[in-house]
């Protein structure tokens, strides 16, 4: 992926680890398009940062979607890179009386039906541009889970899988797929907790590191994975993943 003179489509473009990857390569002058749900928050995010097109996207929404095709055909036909990075984390406690799948669904809608209808919707665009790239969101959780994350997890662990596939196939096309698994980071993923928490990975850190990656084309198989990401990634082939599963999941 070349860092320079995109035109970059980011959903979950308004907090976290989406907004500071737009807000870092509209640094380097590419022009970035964020997405995300709140209206007034992409108001106010383009207005604090003059040449940032903010558009509104309800992932789940189709009516929501086609409209931001059309206006990103006509406004930016330009666009070749999409980095899909919409996403909700939700604790789900399947033990308690009256469980039921309504935390999973909106889950799996959102993280994974919502990254597959984009990159379907705006895939087509993508073929025909020069140095295209599809980035997606996936998480460390996906290679060992959280268990009172469970939903949350699986959809990333398809996520990892689903791209694979992807990449696989795009082999004689010219779109790059890159998968980005973060760690632990202070963000508001799962409340205001976690976007203080010190044991956290401060967001600017990460997408520093994610962008230096990105940059030296250091992403083996497609996956860009900063230091915090590697034991995790290998602990089944280095033998330790129950040892890192019982400690991420006390009895």
């Amino acid at each position: 992926m070349k860092m320079t003179g995109n035109t970059i489509l980011v959903t979950g473009g308004t907090s976290g680890i989406g907004r500071a990857l737009a807000e870092a390569f509209h640094d380097r002058g590419n022009r970035v398009i964020i997405t995300g749900r709140r209206p007034a928050l992409l108001k106010e995010i383009a207005a604090n940062r003059p040449g940032l097109v903010a558009m509104p996207l309800d992932l789940v929404d189709p009516a929501s979607l086609a409209r931001l095709m059309r206006e990103v055909g006509a406004c930016f036909p330009e666009l070749n890179v999409l980095i899909a990075n919409a996403g909700m984390s939700r604790t789900e406690d399947m033990t308690a009386p009256g469980w039921n799948v309504a935390t999973a669904q909106s889950i799996i809608d959102t993280n994974i039906m919502g990254v597959l209808h984009v990159t379907a919707a705006f895939l087509p665009i993508l073929k025909t541009r020069p140095n295209a790239t599809i980035m997606a969101t996936s998480s460390n959780l996906a290679f060992i889970p959280r268990a009172d994350f469970p939903a949350y997890c699986a959809s990333k662990a398809f996520l990892h899988s689903w791209l694979q596939s992807l990449r696989h196939q795009l082999r004689t096309v010219p779109v790059e797929v890159l998968e980005l698994a973060p760690p632990y980071v202070q963000t508001q993923l799962t409340g205001e907790r976690q976007a203080s928490d010190p044991r956290a990975m401060p967001v600017v850190d990460y997408v520093a590191e994610v962008m230096q990656l990105i940059e030296a084309g250091e992403h083996p198989r497609g996956e860009v994975l900063v230091e915090r990401d590697r034991a995790r990634r290998w602990a089944e082939r280095e033998g330790c993943y129950e040892a890192m599963f019982a400690a991420m999941n006390p009895a």
